[in-house]
């Protein structure tokens, strides 16, 4: 009941204030039209954190991620992965169209920088950028890691974090957090020990904060896995690891 009353307040404020916070900003990839979406303080030289969505586009829970990064100083741009068009409608959908791009990891990085170049052109300061994501955008986040994307830090929040064993790691400069759901049946033990392994071949800087009695998709008021205690102390996590990498 308490998660579910948080949720309505949630969708409330989200109608309430969504048409005035976030406009659509169009871009392209060759003949292929993205829309990403920036918040109100876009233009005001600020730093800047883009937001890669989950698996079915930009849903509510980056949208209010973004009003909420807004209010702490930061212009926020959700990126538009599989462009217009292309959203899907379910969830076998989304898992064929992700599926493409975390198996084509180079057409995913590239659309990540297509958007990073969004989010400095509408006004986030080049030296001063972080990258976060939810699900498929948290493996979007570790790719940025593995690009070696001039960004100061990427957050993975329930991230899927396995990497085609073929690929070899390679130096991350950027600091990296993953927000890891203990009981996420998506992600093997095999999966996180990899994980580890890259990290520390590649030298990076990093830290995997382990969430208890948490679910896959942990962090969405919308979903039956919604841990308000656990999404609220994640949430901390990430602006206090925003505040290091970008003040």
């Amino acid at each position: 009941m308490k998660g579910f009353i948080i949720l309505l307040l949630l969708m409330g404020i989200f109608q309430t204030i969504l048409p005035q916070s976030l406009k659509t900003v169009s871009y392209q990839d060759g003949t292929q039209k993205l829309n990403g979406l920036v918040t109100s303080n876009a233009g005001k030289q600020l730093p800047g954190v883009l937001i890669l969505p989950a698996w079915k586009g930009a849903d509510n829970e980056a949208r209010m991620a973004a009003l909420n990064l807004e209010k702490e100083g930061y212009i926020a741009f959700i990126a538009d992965i599989y462009g217009e068009g292309n959203i899907p409608s379910d969830n076998e959908a989304a898992a064929k169209l992700s599926g493409t791009y975390k198996n084509d990891y180079n057409a995913y990085q590239y659309r990540i920088s297509l958007a990073l170049e969004q989010l400095k052109a509408q006004g986030a300061k080049a030296d001063k950028i972080a990258v976060i994501g939810y699900c498929f955008g948290g493996t979007g986040a570790l790719e940025a890691a593995r690009a070696g994307f001039n960004v100061q830090g990427v957050v993975s929040i329930h991230g899927g974090l396995s990497k085609d064993a073929s690929r070899p790691n390679k130096p991350i400069q950027t600091k990296v957090l993953v927000e890891h759901p203990a009981e996420d049946k998506s992600v093997s033990r095999e999966d996180l020990d990899n994980l580890v392994k890259e990290l520390n071949e590649g030298n990076a800087d990093w830290q995997i904060i382990t969430y208890a009695h948490s679910g896959h998709t942990f962090t969405n008021p919308e979903s039956p896995e919604y841990n308000d205690v656990m999404a609220m102390r994640a949430w901390n996590h990430t602006l206090l690891f925003l505040e290091e990498v970008l003040n």
